[in-house]
């Protein structure tokens, strides 16, 4: 097995350019936002997968649809999402991109990784066009996701903020919604 390795110094190159970044949002010059997507299951995330022969799981391993959310976590603070019953793809993305401007009203800058779908051909024309509204994009190196604090953020709900219990798809949404909705109030991050 071949393991990957991140460039060291695209790593390092990449967090003082987010600091830079960040000086522009203290001068009030623009808007970061660290976007990134994730999937929530039926089935929550295995914490612990032993269970003694003859004993049964603590709850169901139900499988069915997930619940996809991209969200950005934005310099002032907020969170921004939507959560979607189906597969985010390249319209999906930069639809939700299209929101995300409107919503910041201000020059924005979006960090993200390399998904593919980010860079698909097909949405090129539309990302020309909420560059021209003062979008930039700034993808981080491969293999960085600690530069990207939406991530920290995502492990957190899934593996602390949402109750280890069963659940169907109406009970996964509400619960999904009710933890995003409070995000900062609630549910606090530090970094």
């Amino acid at each position: 097995m071949v393991k990957k390795k991140r460039d060291e110094v695209r790593f390092r190159q990449a967090q003082l350019e987010i600091e830079l970044m960040k000086d522009e949002v203290e001068r009030d010059e623009r808007i970061l936002a660290f976007v990134d997507e994730t999937g929530f299951a039926l089935a929550q995330p295995n914490r612990s997968a032993w269970t003694p022969i003859g004993k049964c799981h603590k709850i169901d391993a139900n499988r069915g649809k997930r619940l996809n959310v991209i969200g950005a976590m934005l310099s002032t603070g907020e969170l921004f999402s939507v959560a979607l019953w189906q597969t985010t793809d390249s319209l999906i993305f930069t639809g939700f991109l299209g929101l995300l401007m409107n919503y910041v009203g201000k020059p924005l800058t979006v960090i993200l990784d390399n998904a593919s779908f980010h860079k698909a051909k097909a949405v090129q024309p539309m990302l020309k066009v909420l560059a021209q509204k003062g979008l930039t994009l700034y993808f981080l190196p491969p293999y960085s996701p600690e530069l990207n604090r939406i991530e920290k953020y995502w492990h957190k709900v899934k593996y602390e903020l949402m109750e280890f219990k069963t659940r169907n798809e109406k009970n996964l949404e509400e619960d999904v919604r009710k933890i995003l909705a409070g995000f900062g109030t609630d549910y606090v991050m530090t970094f």
